[in-house]
């Protein structure tokens, strides 16, 4: 299997650090955008699209920072990221994704994304 290349995606989303970070932690909050059903039993998250179940595990979180998934398929050094900073020259909250994928699948991958955050955005009333 090819080597899978790690890459960002930035958003700026108008909606405070605590309130984002809800949706980005919570099984309610990713269940309004990120998928149709989401379930979780300690650091074990199921997520549900149209039938088909996926796998992670959060494995790491900072409370308005960051927050820090592995899908069970994924490589030993994979993973995927949503980090939380505020610009401190517009004020702005800035959401910054990490993903893995393969070097031919990333621009797919990242229109991908921007339909899911453009989903979030929506959500949050941004």
């Amino acid at each position: 299997m090819a080597k899978r290349i790690k890459y960002n995606k930035e958003y700026s989303i108008r909606c405070s650090p605590t309130i984002l970070y809800e949706f980005l932690i919570t099984p309610a909050g990713l269940g309004e955008w990120f998928a149709e059903k989401v379930k979780q039993r300690e650091t074990k998250f199921v997520f549900s699209w149209k039938g088909s179940e996926e796998y992670a595990e959060l494995i790491a979180a900072e409370e308005n920072e960051y927050v820090v998934f592995k899908w069970d398929w994924m490589e030993e050094d994979e993973y995927f990221e949503f980090r939380i900073e505020k610009s401190p020259v517009t004020n702005e909250t800035i959401l910054t994704i990490t993903d893995f994928a393969e070097k031919n699948e990333v621009a797919d991958q990242q229109l991908l994304w921007d339909a899911q955050i453009h989903d979030l955005m929506h959500r949050v009333g941004s």
